[in-house]
């Protein structure tokens, strides 16, 4: 009943609001007086609304996401991973769940730590350029030590949005996160460490936890453990330490094997797979503990991937298109820097921009790149034969002047698996290909559907709103994703939500012959999913 209320006050919201605009449910959410409003719609009479974040349904006891690090959606079978079949087959697969781009780790682990895109959070890539670390060259995400150094240089701002830890510490609850992928995309789950703590193999926040943890566990991890080794230690943590002791209202664990498996060996090799094989078996081993634990009652378990994977043919090759086009500022330091697939421009030298945009146009290995807005377009980049950044949520004031996303195709390699693109190096992802958008989302407990197959589009930066509106608490409005509230027991019936796919598309003549662009994205309302973006030339 209240969520059919709550429906019907969003179309109402959306149809009535004061500037024509639709606004999502959360501009009205978190406010004292449309609670108000709710609570008298459900209980026909207001008796005195304090300010508060509860609004639909009574929290479950606990919350447990597991993030799969680069797990692509053919990868989930009877075969390879037992224990997550049948985790899906008897919850919510959803089978349109979307990885946001740029595809990379660290950008989807602050995009699940925020519930937004990066023109909200301010990380753009696994590898950024922030001058006043470092003026003349990138930094990589991936160590807490440079992180640290980019919240010491922005006054703690190394994201610029709202975080689900900060949000359940302001509510008096708590988030641990534990990580054996890299530094970076363990912190970046909760940098403020708000409201709990972060574990990993290289560090404990806060600090003072490391000794009781240990002793609780009675060992060690060694300094030289492998990926696997970490794996179960950390799940010897959260287990042991972690839901016997420190009992939070959420836990994320990140499970590095599979990625840097699938990096160094290859998409379906038999490297990726054996370390597939060790992640169901870790997941059947909480599964199992947790439904004999007396301090568990009511899991609910999701179980998803930052991004998909792609096999690397090597063709792209940003730093020798960009030398002709280098020079130095008054100052000595570059005026290009790349990080990753983006291009700053230092000196804002436009003509530089536009020789440099015309240059990718025509050299392959180069696919879709995007570049700030054409004025009010939301589509098109100022930049013709671009995609405006703001299609993508990459609009921030970090954001570069160019951002490419590598060809991809849909060759198959060796192991069986389609998907390619045009990085170095044997396999990986952050292109805007559907092999490295398309990400896994399983979910099951007290919450949620049974036997579910979801078509609706959803993303990473819906996690959040979900988990907390699982805990009956309303979402900041940083946050950008949505409650998927047709997953639920007692959302709306699944075919009731419709969604819709749009195509956008533009061609040039250019001196090599014909340029055409295209872009798929699916739609829910307001909220946009980008599903693949790719580039034809002669």
């Amino acid at each position: 009943m209240r969520l059919a209320l709550t429906t019907v006050i969003q179309k109402w919201w959306v149809a009535r609001n004061e500037d024509g605009r639709a606004q999502p449910l959360r501009r009205w959410m978190t406010t004292v007086r449309l609670n108000c409003l709710l609570l008298f719609l459900v209980a026909g009479v207001v008796s005195g609304c304090q300010q508060s974040d509860k609004d639909l349904k009574e929290p479950s006891r606990t919350q447990l996401l597991i993030v799969v690090d680069g797990l692509r959606p053919d990868f989930v079978t009877a075969d390879f991973t037992p224990q997550l079949h049948r985790l899906a087959q008897r919850g919510v697969i959803f089978k349109n769940h979307h990885a946001v781009f740029p595809t990379v780790t660290r950008v989807n682990a602050a995009s699940i730590s925020t519930g937004a895109y990066p023109r909200t959070h301010g990380l753009m890539g696994n590898s950024v350029f922030m001058p006043k670390v470092d003026s003349s060259s990138a930094l990589s995400t991936g160590t807490k030590d440079v992180l640290d150094a980019i919240g010491h240089a922005t006054d703690g701002q190394i994201l610029t949005a709202t975080t689900l830890g900060e949000v359940l510490q302001g509510a008096g609850k708590s988030l641990v996160v534990l990580s054996s992928g890299t530094e970076g995309s363990g912190l970046l789950l909760n940098h403020t460490v708000a409201g709990g703590a972060v574990i990993h193999p290289g560090f404990t926040l806060p600090e003072s936890l490391r000794a009781s943890l240990d002793a609780t566990l009675g060992y060690s991890l060694p300094a030289n453990a492998s990926v696997a080794a970490q794996t179960r230690w950390l799940v010897d943590v959260y287990l042991q330490y972690v839901v016997e002791i420190l009992q939070p209202d959420v836990t994320i664990l990140w499970i590095g094997n599979l990625d840097g498996a699938s990096h160094a060996y290859g998409v379906g090799s038999p490297s990726a797979l054996e370390a597939l094989t060790t992640v169901d078996a870790e997941i059947a081993r909480i599964e199992t503990t947790l439904l004999t634990s007396e301090r568990v009652s009511g899991v609910n378990l999701l179980v998803a991937s930052d991004h998909g994977f792609s096999s690397h043919t090597g063709e792209l090759d940003l730093d020798s298109l960009l030398e002709p086009h280098r020079g130095a500022l008054e100052n000595g330091s570059p005026d290009i820097v790349r990080a990753g697939t983006a291009i700053y421009i230092r000196d804002s030298d436009l003509d530089k921009r536009d020789a440099i945009v015309n240059d990718l146009l025509t050299v392959a290995g180069h696919g879709a790149i995007f570049t700030p807005a054409r004025g009010q377009d939301t589509v098109e980049g100022i930049v013709p034969g671009t995609f405006s950044q703001t299609l993508i949520g990459w609009n921030h004031a970090r954001a570069a002047d160019i951002l490419i996303s590598p060809a991809w195709t849909s060759a198959i390699n060796e192991y069986g698996y389609a998907g390619t693109s045009s990085q170095k190096g044997i396999a990986g992802h952050g292109s805007a290909s559907p092999f490295d958008i398309h990400a896994v989302l399983i979910a099951a407990g007290p919450d949620f559907r049974e036997g579910l197959v979801l078509d609706t589009p959803t993303a990473n930066v819906d996690l959040a709103p979900t988990l907390l509106y699982l805990l009956a608490l309303g979402m900041p409005d940083s946050m950008e994703g949505r409650v998927i509230t047709e997953a639920l027991r007692e959302g709306p019936t699944p075919s009731s939500v419709q969604a819709e796919t749009r195509h956008h598309s533009f061609e040039l003549e250019l001196a090599s012959g014909p340029y055409a662009a295209s872009a798929q994205v699916s739609t829910l309302g307001e909220y946009v999913y980008l599903d693949h973006a790719e580039v034809q030339r002669p």
